[in-house]
């Protein structure tokens, strides 16, 4: 089973990466960029998981390791 994770920054949390990428657009030109938030892809392949109990485990990764959930939204898609 293949599973896709987006991690992103909270709305209001302060996004370095994100800032440093907006004002570098802005000074190659492209100044129609208002905002630019920057976050983590992450892709699993579980193997020996029922589907219903693999979501769960996903969650679970994503709240003790792969995204902090003080500070960043996930968003989980499964395959």
């Amino acid at each position: 089973m293949k599973v896709s994770i987006y991690v992103s920054p909270k709305k209001g949390v302060l996004d370095p990466a994100g800032q440093a990428a907006l004002g570098a657009l802005k000074s190659l030109g492209f100044g129609e960029v208002a905002d630019v938030k920057i976050g983590k892809y992450i892709i699993l392949s579980l193997e020996g998981l029922e589907s219903d109990k693999a979501e769960a485990r996903v969650q679970e990764m994503c709240e003790r390791l792969l995204a902090n959930p003080i500070i960043e939204d996930y968003r989980i898609e499964m395959e």
